[in-house]
């Protein structure tokens, strides 16, 4: 059953008189009944209500499609009503309405008209085209032209029936994006009649692993991750490989270009010289690529440590001293547990995985050792950095010294060779070479910090804060972030406050803003916005990027304002924070002033806030209930899709 067959003009109300629910389903069904689609007009109200009884069926995004089966309908018909002012339908106010009025002893074929219409609505800007439609007609051709659009790319996709692919995807904290690209994946997937099985390697460990027979069966591979990825497991399989930032824009060309078979394979099977070197190029080290393994790696015990840590100050602020009258063993445990094992661990956990990064497995213990040596030193997280480089760079030496060894020396080269000839490397370069001027640096760098006073520490927390809300999740803010971490490794800890209020204030801000200006954003972006105060509470930056990339001009900006505002009042309060991660959940046992670090926070939202709803443009404007009158110029920007 085709939409456009049953939706006629004259079954289309464009601006509803009704106010609520009971009004609107009446309205619809007499409009039905006048234009002679009913036999029994109360009986098909009944069904109609049995059926809301069931399941509301408001679908989101503004939408409800009421629908039954009844006996009171004489032939099929779908009426559509419009209320620019919203109806409250259940849970949610709607705009727009579709009723599906379908004989009781029909086929299943209506419910196949309201996945179909629920398909064409999913589509922002096909919502936007029947808000801004100025007569019945042009509803009923846009119907027209997505359902030839959709049977189009149906025909087009034919080509990839019975395909498979198989994905991997992880990003350095494992949270937002590991996850979206996921999903993008999957959806692209579904787009193009793909089958497709995604691992996501997050941060509460792998998730729908592959296994050897789904890599067997597939027939393209896509590793879209930022992170170390195990390679071995593909094989000689040809992987296409990238960024999990491309794997959330551009999965649909990610998996064409598996498909095709353009990915590089991992353990030789190259045809020619040209592959070769793809490949040699493809496995050249990525600097930026190794640290985030490491800070991935390391950032839970960075957590960990810091709310042990705060939670022993709850007993009293030297409870743990048990030279202090205030002394509380149970306070003292915590102490050690979050200090002298997890925040000891942070620096050789982050210099070992750097190393793995580059070296694979036999660079975890001559990192790890470089990292231990770095915290005695004195040199630190910036040390610690130094030695995984040393270490992996240094493994990768040995490998090419001990190829020619007797086979019967091989088996020992990763259990006794490459660590302790690699550690011995690695220890003598730390010890004698890198610690003495990297302590200077680190010592130097903590007196400047704590000298930091007025002004001067404004100015650091809004830099910090501001960079943290740059890029949500990209480079700048990943900059700041190690900035943070170093100092957190050094114990200053106020950095790390100013930190997590530029990461909390964009998506709390535009949350904020889609609720107090609701006609600057479209329905979906709204419900969006719901979703962004949980994520911005817990301290979920990436919840912004869709409104960013919407519209970047007026959106970050004002991310950037208002976190600037906010970590400037931070530090200028001196509030400090021991927990770098957690959002909400940890502020009020890790920070020093919880009440005042929560009102640097709402500050710098509400300055988001208001400064998007000045920039911003309406998506719709309503006047004395009359049809939308916008320019599609202003609402191109938000009609963009994520």
């Amino acid at each position: 059953m085709k939409i456009s067959s049953v939706l006629q003009p004259e079954n289309i109300i464009l601006d509803v008189t009704a106010t609520t629910k009971a009004e609107l389903i009446d309205e619809l069904a007499q409009k039905l009944n006048d234009n002679g689609y009913l036999s029994d007009i109360e009986q098909f109200k009944k069904d109609i209500w049995a059926r809301e009884e069931q399941v509301p069926t408001e679908v989101g995004f503004g939408i409800a499609i009421p629908h039954a089966k009844s006996a009171g309908v004489k032939a099929p018909a779908i009426i559509m009503g419009r209320s620019l002012s919203g109806i409250n339908y259940s849970t949610e106010s709607c705009n727009l309405f579709f009723m599906i009025a379908v004989d009781q002893h029909s086929s299943s074929e209506h419910l196949q008209t309201l996945s179909k219409i629920s398909t064409f609505l999913m589509d922002e800007l096909f919502r936007a085209k029947l808000i801004l439609a100025r007569d019945r007609e042009e509803i009923v051709r846009l119907f027209e032209q997505a359902e030839q659009q959709d049977t189009a790319a149906l025909h087009s996709d034919k080509k990839y029936a019975g395909k498979k692919i198989v994905g991997v995807t992880g990003c350095p904290t494992g949270i937002a994006h590991t996850f979206m690209a996921a999903e993008s994946l999957k959806n692209a997937a579904q787009e193009l009649g793909v089958q497709i099985k995604v691992q996501t390697n997050g941060s509460t460990g792998v998730e729908n692993e592959l296994t050897a027979e789904d890599i067997e069966q597939a027939d393209g591979i896509v590793v879209a991750a930022d992170v170390k990825v195990d390679m071995s497991v593909f094989g000689n399989r040809k992987v296409v490989q990238t960024s999990v930032k491309n794997g959330i824009h551009h999965a649909k060309d990610l998996i064409e270009e598996a498909i095709a078979g353009k990915g590089v394979a991992q353990n030789g099977g190259q045809s020619n010289l040209k592959e070769a070197k793809e490949k040699t190029r493809l496995k050249q080290p990525k600097i930026y690529s190794h640290i985030m393994n490491g800070v991935s790696f390391m950032i839970p015990f960075v957590v960990a440590g810091g709310i042990l840590i705060a939670l022993s100050f709850m007993f009293g602020i030297h409870a743990a001293d048990p030279t202090s009258p205030d002394y509380n063993p149970f306070a003292a445990f915590l102490s050690t547990a979050g200090g002298s094992a997890a925040f000891a661990l942070m620096v050789p956990v982050l210099a070992g995985y750097i190393a793995y990064s580059i070296a694979d497995r036999p660079g975890l213990a001559p990192g790890m050792i470089g990292g231990m040596l770095a915290t005695l030193g004195g040199s630190g997280f910036l040390g610690g950095m130094l030695a995984g480089f040393i270490a992996g760079y240094s493994i990768l030496a040995i490998k090419r010294l001990v190829r020619g060894i007797p086979d019967s020396l091989q088996s020992l080269s990763p259990v006794l060779i490459l660590p302790l000839v690699g550690s011995f490397v690695t220890a003598i370069i730390m010890y004698f070479v890198v610690n003495t001027p990297m302590a200077w640096i680190n010592v130097s760098l903590q007196g400047w910090l704590n000298s930091l006073t007025g002004t001067n520490a404004i100015l650091l927390g809004a830099l910090l804060a501001g960079m943290m809300a740059s890029d949500m999740g990209g480079p700048i803010n990943k900059t700041a972030s190690a900035f943070g971490l170093a100092m957190f490794a050094n114990q200053i800890f106020e950095p790390s406050a100013a930190l997590m209020v530029g990461g909390m204030v964009p998506p709390l801000g535009i949350a904020l803003a889609t609720t107090l200006f609701k006609n600057k954003f479209t329905i979906e972006e709204r419900n969006a916005g719901k979703a962004a105060y949980i994520m911005g509470a817990s301290f979920i930056t990436e919840a912004a990027i869709p409104f960013a990339a919407n519209d970047p001009l007026r959106i970050i900006p004002a991310n950037i304002v208002g976190a600037a505002i906010g970590g400037g009042m931070c530090m200028a309060l001196g509030i400090s924070l021991q927990a770098p991660h957690g959002g909400i959940f940890v502020i009020p046992i890790a920070a020093s002033n919880p009440l005042l670090y929560i009102l640097c926070i709402a500050v710098g939202s509400v300055v988001t806030a208001c400064i998007i709803g000045l920039l911003k443009k309406p998506v719709y404007q309503s006047k004395n209930n009359d049809q939308t009158e916008v320019e599609k110029s202003e609402l191109a920007p938000t009609m963009k899709s994520a």
